[in-house]
């Protein structure tokens, strides 16, 4: 574990902190601002034992999006990944550390119904 403080911040506000992480669960959930037009989307990774989240992204539904959740997993050192059926996971992980299906990843459908049940009220 390496724990490091990001530059331009007061040292006690924020820290970083990197760990191996065997699996993820990774999954986007999307909101709209005003209309639905105006789509919005949360990429969310989550280590698939503690259930902790590794990182997040705000985006279109784009592949390029996944990617840069991609690059800030890449510290992590995952070696699985537990996602749904949407093509993007299949276009960009390889298939021997990927599973897909809704009975692996039962954290990471908690984690945006948690949010959304807190902002609303």
């Amino acid at each position: 574990m390496n724990k490091s403080v990001v530059e331009g911040c007061c040292p006690e506000a924020i820290t970083v902190e990197v760990r191996r992480v065997e699996a993820a669960e990774v999954d986007a959930m999307w909101s709209f601002v005003q209309s639905k037009a105006h789509q919005r989307w949360l990429w969310h990774a989550i280590d698939h034992l503690s259930g902790v989240v590794l990182a997040s992204v705000f985006g279109s539904r784009a592949d390029r999006v996944f990617v840069e959740l991609q690059k800030l997993l890449k510290p992590c050192g995952l070696e699985h990944f537990y996602t749904d059926g949407a093509g993007v996971y299949a276009r960009h992980l390889p298939a021997a550390a990927h599973t897909i299906g809704k009975s692996n990843p039962p954290q990471s459908e908690r984690k945006p119904l948690t949010l959304r049940t807190r902002i609303k009220r």
